[in-house]
């Protein structure tokens, strides 16, 4: 007698849905779906991740050559708008020419972020306006986001860009405010505690994506416990 192989159904991978309500988010993707129209062919979305990189080195050094004169901050403003050209345009040039690559994409776009930001939060900490500890503190809570989203879309299949109403270019604002801001106020300690008015504000940064990451991945595992 033969025995006939029982096939056991393939897991179904249900697709990742882009959950994005940031303030910005709707006039930014008019803005976006007007300049990929208006981009030459030989602009590639690669190219474009790495400008979006070159931006973030800008940045970093605009703000540790602040230290000699502060109008290198200048160039970090600078790097600012390039790192937002190159970061926000890149999938989108992808989508818009229906060119993805998923999973190649997917790798190499957040790869090269996280390595972006953490060379932004060195250059940061190595200006006289905020300490390195201070700046790295807040590179901690947001690669903490960073990884509970990477998470939450392979556990969930929700890839949020967005959480408390604010993006990446809310936050590219918040930090060209406070960039601004230090043309204007002394970077000196506050009452003997060593640290400047601009290491509580990035710190209380720091604080606010940690506290949320607690938050987070809390209410993620009350949904999978739910279901589980």
């Amino acid at each position: 007698m033969m025995h006939q192989k029982i096939k056991t159904p393939a897991a179904v991978v249900k697709p990742v849905v882009r959950i994005q309500h940031n303030i910005l988010a709707l006039n930014e993707r008019r803005l976006l779906t007007w300049i990929c129209a208006r981009l030459p062919a030989w602009v590639k979305p690669d190219q474009l991740t790495g400008l979006g990189f070159a931006g973030s080195v800008l940045i970093a050094c605009g703000y540790a050559l602040s230290t000699w004169r502060i109008e290198w901050l200048w160039l970090s403003l600078a790097g600012y708008c390039v790192n937002w050209f190159g970061d926000s345009l890149d999938g989108s040039l992808a989508r818009f020419r229906k060119i993805e690559r998923p999973d190649f994409g997917y790798f190499i776009d957040h790869s090269t972020d996280s390595l972006a930001n953490t060379v932004l939060a060195i250059g940061l900490g190595l200006s006289p306006f905020v300490r390195l500890d201070v700046a790295l503190f807040c590179l901690i809570g947001y690669l903490l986001m960073s990884i509970h989203t990477f998470l939450a879309a392979r556990v969930i299949a929700e890839f949020r860009l967005s959480y408390l109403s604010a993006g990446p270019t809310e936050l590219r604002l918040i930090l060209m405010t406070i960039t601004l801001a230090m043309f204007v106020f002394d970077p000196a300690p506050l009452l003997g505690t060593g640290l400047s008015g601009f290491d509580f504000v990035i710190g209380g940064m720091g604080i606010l994506l940690v506290g949320l990451y607690i938050l987070q991945t809390a209410k993620t595992a009350r949904k999978l416990s739910s279901v589980a």
